[in-house]
């Protein structure tokens, strides 16, 4: 219809829901490309920012090849327009990953 915008124009997905109160993403380290997942919940890992919004941080070790990376997410408010930030890696969007 002619209301929907064009899969082109969005940004990819980056973050699946696991049931109501978690999150799952995948980071590929930049060292030896190693794909690990992180999940984390909106009551136990999520912390909030002063002046609104969310903030989660988790230190990554892949368990294969012992990379390192952190990643750092900031969502607005009602976790809204999330933001990444990786280093010693990136973020996997949703449509490539395998199960």
């Amino acid at each position: 219809m002619f209301w929907r915008r064009k899969p082109s124009d969005t940004k990819p997905q980056y973050l699946k829901a696991d049931g109501t109160l978690a999150y799952r993403v995948r980071v590929k380290t930049a060292k030896r490309g190693e794909i690990v997942e992180i999940r984390f919940t909106k009551s136990g890992d999520v912390s909030s920012i002063e002046g609104g919004g969310f903030f989660v941080r988790k230190h990554i070790v892949g368990p294969n090849t012992f990379d390192r990376a952190t990643l750092e997410i900031t969502f607005g408010a009602n976790y809204g327009n999330p933001s990444f930030n990786v280093e010693g890696g990136e973020v996997v969007p949703v449509f490539e990953w395998v199960d």
